[in-house]
């Protein structure tokens, strides 16, 4: 009996190890994520009560949040730009400090944090934007001032555990989005 199963498993044994023979192996090809998104189509965003206008994508949802605190949203990424207002009141140091503290509070997550600075003297719309690279909570932020009355900041969010590989086509475009809303302010 003994040397029947040791027979059965050696048999066992050498038809396993047979069929796992020289087959060729095919590489797997590439995947490309193809990911289309609507050539953006800007309007103006004029809130009667807040001191600024400028154009947001036409696909995007505007919410008011109170006062001039918004949310700009794109239900097709599943993202929010969430965009705060404040008059500056001898307090531009401490506004400045905390926009620029607001985007480095990623740094541990991000890979790299590029900031370009934006200046157009002849509309007095001066500031930072902040491209966010990594998996942090916020990809791209933003804040603008004339540097006398008016402070605002805008961070990208999204509604899903952030996998900068997977939301990157996403973000690319709401970053030009975010930049045309920085280029296109005026105070009022």
């Amino acid at each position: 009996m003994y040397q029947a199963l040791k027979f059965l498993f050696i048999l066992i044994t050498i038809i396993a190890l047979a069929s796992c023979g020289n087959d060729a192996l095919q590489p797997k090809p590439e995947a490309k994520l193809a990911l289309q998104y609507p050539s953006p189509e800007y309007q103006r965003l004029d809130k009667a009560n807040c001191p600024f206008t400028f154009e947001v994508n036409s696909f995007a949802r505007v919410l008011s949040k109170g006062d001039c605190a918004m949310k700009i949203e794109y239900p097709f990424m599943d993202a929010t730009v969430y965009m705060d207002y404040a008059p500056v009141k001898d307090n531009i140091r401490e506004l400045l400090i905390d926009g620029q503290k607001l985007s480095f509070s990623h740094n541990r997550m991000a890979d790299v944090i590029d900031d370009k600075i934006y200046l157009n003297p002849d509309k007095s719309v001066y500031g930072m934007m902040y491209a966010i690279e990594g998996n942090a909570a916020s990809n791209v932020q933003f804040y603008l001032t004339d540097s006398v009355q008016n402070f605002i900041t805008a961070s990208l969010y999204f509604d899903r555990t952030p996998n900068y590989d997977s939301i990157y086509p996403a973000v690319d475009y709401i970053k030009l989005d975010m930049r045309k809303m920085m280029e296109s302010m005026d105070w009022k």
